[in-house]
């Protein structure tokens, strides 16, 4: 069986050898990318992701992500784009057969409206999640992430933890009539966000079960729980009927898997073992530039996506 050291080396000597290749063409790298079967599990890239590949446009980029067997797709900054844009990925995504993953419907960095709570904070928070409603209809999402801000030094955590926990269950009544779960994305708190109050996912189990709606699930981005706490396949299980939503990086780094210490390939198999249907975001950057270090990223996960 191939070594991760010897897959490596052959990524990259494949991925140079087909740059070298499209570039004595005419036509270009989409046009002649060979169709790939479906991946195991939905890996969702994100836009620019293959903007090297597949070019600058954005439907071009998912009808290229198709072709090379991917069938989820996410967009962190959906809610900001112009409405006939949502139109338009949304029926490209439905056209291919492509399910959207998350958009963030509230991540909220500065301001602890979450651990403070009271009337005034749901009525805010309530409106954010109408808007996120109206674009998860428009898009055809059923996730959406929420980061529910950053904690306070003046007040008992217990009281935040209760605080945040109302505040939820505010935004709940908007979502549930709607479908729409908010997955809330515990954050490692060294290496990328200090002060957030939710880093692990024990807490965000806790939260979820205290809410006590469909709505409110666990998004667990593996990366961020590599660096705050690891134990990621017992977490997986312990936490399971509240995660229907995963997003990966590998560490350090946070590049795509076989650039660092997780063994993806491992968690992969776990996944499907459990009978994973849900989508697994690829939340992270590319170890190489161009469209070397793009086909170094989906030969990455041919691999680790191998795992039968």
């Amino acid at each position: 069986m191939i070594d991760r050291r010897s897959f490596l080396a052959a990524s990259l000597a494949s991925a140079a050898g087909l740059a070298l290749s499209a570039n004595a063409q005419q036509s270009s790298d989409s046009e002649n990318a060979m169709p790939q079967p479906p991946f195991k599990l939905k890996y969702a890239p994100h836009f620019g992701m293959f903007k090297n590949l597949a070019g600058d446009d954005l439907i071009d980029q998912l009808h290229f992500a198709y072709e090379m067997g991917f069938r989820g797709w996410e967009d962190n900054g959906m809610m900001k784009r112009p409405i006939d844009e949502q139109e338009k990925i949304a029926t490209a995504m439905n056209e291919l057969g492509m399910e959207m993953g998350v958009f963030v419907a509230d991540a909220e960095w500065k301001e602890p409206i979450y651990v403070k709570g009271g009337p005034d904070a749901f009525k805010t928070l309530q409106d954010r999640a109408r808007k996120a409603v109206e674009v998860a209809q428009r898009v055809n999402a059923k996730w959406c992430t929420v980061v529910p801000g950053p904690f306070v030094n003046n007040l008992e955590w217990d009281y935040q933890t209760a605080n945040v926990i109302d505040c939820l269950r505010a935004m709940c009544e908007i979502c549930e009539p709607a479908g729409l779960t908010m997955v809330l994305e515990p954050l490692n708190p060294w290496t990328n966000h200090p002060g957030m109050f939710l880093s692990k996912i024990p807490q965000a189990y806790m939260i979820c079960e205290a809410v006590n709606s469909p709505s409110c699930k666990i998004l667990d981005d593996l990366y961020h729980q590599q660096v705050t706490e690891g134990n990621l396949i017992p977490n997986i299980d312990l936490a399971w009927k509240h995660i229907p939503y995963f997003q990966l990086g590998d560490n350090p780094g946070r590049k795509e898997p076989l650039t660092g210490e997780i063994n993806y390939r491992n968690i992969f198999a776990h996944l499907h073992k459990k009978n994973f249907t849900g989508i697994v975001g690829m939340e992270h950057g590319l170890s190489q530039d161009g469209k070397e270090g793009e086909q170094k990223l989906i030969d990455a996960y041919r691999w680790c996506d191998d795992f039968a």
